[in-house]
């Protein structure tokens, strides 16, 4: 971020500036002097007569917008997060980060190589962190660490991790500790970003197997609003505390569905609305410290019935932003290669996804339908201000989110 820090130094340097000449004798008028030798004279000679000193104002200094020397492209490139097939990079994924400016990475599929392994993967991507690439803003790289059948890394360096079931069975304080040394091997790796906790509840143990995406595959922490929140807040808070961002899924919930939106095209949720509790655990989790929140592309009745949740202003803006007061980053579930969203062009899907407010657009499953998502945003901002004014915004609240987390680069 060498940029952004010599434009904050600047922009603290002017302030000293002002207020260094606010202090100094110049810009005096012309007989002040003799003035103020007679009123001192008088003064000694009549202490009552003392002038009260008049204050000297201190200079406000100018807020430093985060993403001011990031070009267009390199803002839009913010807005990405593209997937990369374990063991290796893809090629793919690495021209993504090198021509299209993209700032964020998830490490997809099944690797058993260790932490040293990935550690080596991670390095490879943040050392083409620079000023022509991504403004010099590091990498959020992240994957799928949630435990269970759920987890992306494993073998020499990488704790094998009970389901959400069992995890939502320990006590608080014992799932806090465990989740951060899991945090502690992924930062350790250079993951710094983790898709997990998965905050959906799943009715009760008798409907568990009729929920695919869920329920399935025990991916709940138990079946009602406290006990959820309770699982998915320890699982968190322990991220955090080994330094890894951890995302809340899959708002505003997936626990009541009876299809996988990876698999099946036009998944409705009638039940879940503004009020539900599924709603309720995101008003009890947001407030409690850092975290991003991803939004699914399942279709909800209640809420917005003529959009899946990734594309609907009314769910991400309306309900997640406005009615839960979230300012943080939000990002969709895979829009490569999930079935559905095929019904959209990949341009299409990642324009919708900005437009209703949606911050990172997930590209995990096919690294290859980057380029046109990419070009298409960057050319709808080009064209659109008002548009253009949300791809700010939305680079603006992963610059910063990045810049509280304390991301570095190894360089």
């Amino acid at each position: 971020m060498r940029r952004v820090k010599a434009a904050r130094s600047a922009a603290v340097l002017a302030v000293l500036v002002v207020a260094l000449a606010g202090c100094t004798g110049t810009g005096q008028p012309h007989g002040s002097a003799s003035r103020s030798a007679s009123a001192s004279a008088s003064a000694s000679a009549n202490p009552s007569l003392t002038p009260t000193p008049t204050p000297t104002p201190t200079p406000t200094p100018t807020p430093v917008d985060p993403i001011a020397d990031l070009s267009l492209a390199q803002r839009v490139g913010q807005l990405f997060m593209v997937g990369t097939v374990l063991p290796d990079a893809d090629a793919a994924t690495l021209s993504a980060i090198t021509d299209r400016h993209v700032g964020n990475v998830f490490l997809h599929g099944r690797s058993s190589g260790g932490a040293a392994a990935i550690a080596a993967l991670t390095r490879r991507f943040q050392s083409l962190v620079t000023a022509a690439s991504t403004g010099g803003i590091p990498l959020w790289i992240s994957t799928d660490q949630e435990g269970g059948t759920v987890q992306v890394l494993s073998g020499p360096g990488f704790d094998v991790i009970p389901s959400a079931v069992r995890q939502g069975q320990l006590p608080a304080a014992t799932l806090r500790a465990d989740a951060a040394r899991w945090a502690a091997q992924l930062r350790g790796a250079g993951v710094n970003m983790n898709l997990a906790p998965v905050a959906d509840i799943v009715t009760s143990p008798a409907t568990a197997g009729q929920n695919p995406p869920i329920g399935q595959l025990y991916r709940e922490y138990g079946f009602d609003r406290a006990t959820v929140a309770a699982g998915a807040g320890s699982f968190a808070a322990g991220m955090r505390a080994s330094g890894v961002t951890p995302v809340y899924k899959h708002f505003p919930g997936l626990g009541r569905v009876s299809a996988n939106t990876d698999f099946s095209a036009h998944v409705v949720d009638t039940q879940i609305g503004p009020d539900s509790p599924d709603v309720g655990v995101y008003r009890t989790l947001l407030p409690q410290g850092r975290a991003c929140v991803m939004v699914s592309s399942a279709y909800y009745d209640r809420i917005d019935p003529s959009s899946p949740a990734v594309f609907s202003s009314k769910v991400v803006t309306g309900l997640l932003r406005d009615r839960l007061g979230f300012d943080g980053v939000v990002m969709t579930d895979d829009l490569s290669a999930a079935v559905a969203v095929k019904a959209w062009t990949p341009a299409q899907r990642a324009v919708d996804a900005i437009r209703a407010g949606v911050d990172i657009v997930l590209v995990s499953s096919d690294p290859s339908v980057l380029a046109p998502m990419y070009d298409a945003v960057l050319a709808k901002a080009k064209s659109d201000p008002a548009f253009a004014a949300q791809v700010d915004a939305a680079a603006r609240r992963v610059v910063e989110a990045k810049a509280a987390a304390r991301l570095t680069s190894p360089h």
